[in-house]
């Protein structure tokens, strides 16, 4: 059982670069959101509102010290972003066969277990380095318009969507929190109409990305440091805000809050939100939860099959 070790994620506690990753993520997700204006938070009231019985309603209408944060893969997008801006990236020529076969195989992993691997983590963010070193962040950015059309669109979960929307309804600020790349999670955000993202930093050099990051991917510890960062930044009060999330991975996010909701739940948070009493929603039901739960040779097969039919398109194309 020890060769399957690599099978297994472990969550890691925060270090220096997780710190250094979620602060860069913060400081980038407000600069491209702006700031509020201190006239503007003195102009919204942060009175609880009750409904008929006296209960506090929630999301809180006009508290102005509460926001939600979203877990973007499998919270409010079927699969992994980075999966889908990958094969956008290939669509494109930016990088050969075998490495679309490698993101097919991570993406087989990712719906099939319901959780994310460490080490495919840091196989898909040491090929996207290498992809978009030389490149221009405006042109990264404009990709990322194109590839959200192409195959993100029409992933969103509509139950997470409408979560998200109540929060915004109730006057509160939204943000997604994913290990992607901070420009797709803008990207995404805005096109959600969400008040922004917080994503992983990539370094650049006068507009071209140079193939280091700042810090390290935004997962698991890291995306709690952005969260904490963010919120001294925006002067949120972190008991009053909520959190969403799909993966175990995401606990010391969700535990950062006083509103943690896990969304379509992997096995080891549905069992840790189950013995805290916290909010579970599963959107993943009927074909969708087929897509979830099928045996893994048919998943892996299913996928591996995908691949070979657009590796022969792009051959046939050529």
């Amino acid at each position: 059982m020890a060769a399957f070790g690599w099978l297994t994620p472990r969550r890691r506690p925060a270090t220096a670069r997780s710190v250094l990753a979620g602060e860069a993520s913060a400081e980038a997700a407000r600069k491209a959101g702006g700031d509020a204006t201190d006239q503007d938070r003195d102009d919204r009231s942060g009175k609880k509102e009750k409904d008929g019985n006296g209960t506090p309603d929630f999301p809180v209408r006009g508290d102005d010290r509460a926001a939600a944060f979203f877990d973007l893969d499998n919270t409010v997008m079927q699969g992994a972003a980075l999966f889908h801006f990958g094969r956008g990236l290939y669509k494109r020529q930016f990088f050969e066969t075998r490495d679309l076969a490698r993101f097919a195989w991570q993406q087989a992993w990712f719906r099939l277990a319901g959780t994310e691997d460490p080490e495919h983590m840091r196989d898909a963010r040491d090929s996207a380095l290498s992809i978009v070193k030389g490149h221009r962040v405006s042109e990264l950015r404009s990709i990322g318009e194109e590839i959200y059309d192409e195959y993100m669109a029409g992933r969103i979960w509509p139950g997470t969507r409408a979560l998200a929307q109540a929060h915004l309804d109730a006057g509160q600020k939204v943000w997604l929190v994913t290990a992607a790349p901070v420009e797709i999670a803008q990207v995404i955000a805005r096109r959600l109409g969400l008040t922004g993202a917080l994503g992983t930093v990539a370094e650049s050099v006068a507009g071209v990305y140079t193939g280091r990051l700042v810090g390290e991917p935004l997962h698991g510890p890291a995306k709690a440091e952005a969260v904490r960062a963010l919120a001294a930044a925006e002067r949120l009060d972190l008991t009053r805000c909520a959190a969403y999330s799909d993966s175990h991975n995401d606990i010391p996010m969700l535990s950062l809050v006083g509103h943690p909701y896990a969304i379509n739940p992997d096995a080891k948070l549905r069992r840790h939100a189950r013995e805290r009493d916290w909010r579970l929603r599963d959107y993943r039901t009927g074909r969708k939860a087929a897509k979830v739960g099928i045996p893994a040779a048919a998943g892996v097969g299913a996928v591996a099959g995908g691949t070979a039919a657009a590796i022969a398109l792009h051959r046939r194309r050529r």
